[in-house]
């Protein structure tokens, strides 16, 4: 179960907490309570008795021992805290529990918050880039010690990996192409629900260049509109079939409202991982590729793939992120 999920399951036991307050303190304070804890969670401590209220908090509050509401709002948040706590505990412990069942010696290393504000993206050196172009990049520009998951196409389509993402909560992006992704959008509506992100691969899986501008655009703006209808999302991203692309995709992705072209700078497959640097390590905000494939393409699963990304990530000291947090 994801951890938001539990975490808002775990919140009804707060709202139990508040309706015990309410019966013993009664209705009036309950409204002091409730701008008292607003106070707490704007301004981050909680309020002072001395500070002078507000006109609406001194009504509500009007017949109670000075300083009432704010103590009894301050047992509230600490209470409401201390159930927050004991969820994350909860929650880890079973990501523990989680990651020795899926064959990791260690569980996966949590990654930071996101940044308040996406960073700001430009083209990687070397790659195409224009005033008016979404920027292509292979990596994100970042100092956190993160890498983001994202796979390809939607071929292959097995519970057991999408069990195995959930129970770990590892966040990744997935690009599809409706050609294979068509037959079962259900899979992908479950793995969005989960939390994964869900971007464009175009329709057919083209080699962009060789089609023309118009064919390039019905491509990429069409599978906008599949994507929409079928989960729910207008995508913001899009990578190109192969790698492959030329002004013209850029163009054309950006009439289609695409914001940004990831491309990768590492390939995570079953069996091995294939590196873009001679030193074969992840640098901060490095981009992962690997698509949607069984043990008949790979002699392995997606399972073994996931594990092997896992692992090395973590033994490099890297948390897996979620790239839409970034860009």
């Amino acid at each position: 179960m994801p951890i938001i999920r539990q975490i808002r399951q775990d919140d009804r036991k707060v709202s139990g907490r508040w309706r015990q307050l309410r019966r013993a303190v009664g209705a009036s304070t309950v409204v002091a309570l409730a701008v008292s804890c607003a106070a707490v969670s704007g301004a981050g401590h909680l309020p002072d008795d001395r500070a002078p209220l507000d006109q609406p908090l001194a009504a509500a509050v009007e017949g109670l021992p000075l300083g009432e509401a704010q103590r009894v709002g301050a047992e509230y948040a600490a209470a409401s805290l201390a159930d927050y706590a004991h969820t994350l505990e909860r929650v880890e412990a079973r990501r523990v529990a989680a990651a020795k069942r899926w064959g990791l010696a260690t569980p996966p290393l949590r990654p930071p918050a996101p940044p308040p504000q996406k960073v700001e993206l430009a083209s990687t050196p070397g790659l195409i880039a224009d005033a008016g172009l979404p920027p292509v990049v292979v990596r994100v520009p970042t100092d956190d010690k993160v890498v983001f998951l994202t796979i390809d196409d939607g071929w292959h389509k097995d519970p057991r990996f999408t069990r195995m993402l959930r129970e770990l909560d590892i966040p990744y992006s997935a690009f599809l192409s409706d050609y294979v992704a068509k037959d079962d959008y259900d899979y992908f509506r479950r793995m969005h629900r989960d939390g994964a992100a869900v971007q464009n691969h175009t329709l057919h899986h083209k080699e962009m260049p060789k089609l023309s501008y118009e064919q390039q655009r019905r491509e990429i703006c069409d599978m906008q509109e599949v994507l929409r209808k079928e989960i729910g999302v207008t995508p913001r991203l899009f990578r190109p079939p192969y790698g492959a692309y030329d002004r013209d995709t850029l163009r054309a992705a950006a009439t289609c409202g695409i914001e940004a072209v990831p491309l990768w700078a590492e390939e995570a497959w079953a069996e091995k991982f294939d590196w873009g640097r001679a030193d074969r390590v992840f640098h901060p905000g490095d981009i992962i590729l690997t698509h949607f494939r069984g043990p008949q393409e790979w002699g392995g699963t997606m399972n073994d793939m996931l594990r092997r990304t896992l692992k090395t990530a973590t033994d490099q000291g890297f948390a897996l992120a979620r790239l839409e947090d970034y860009i």
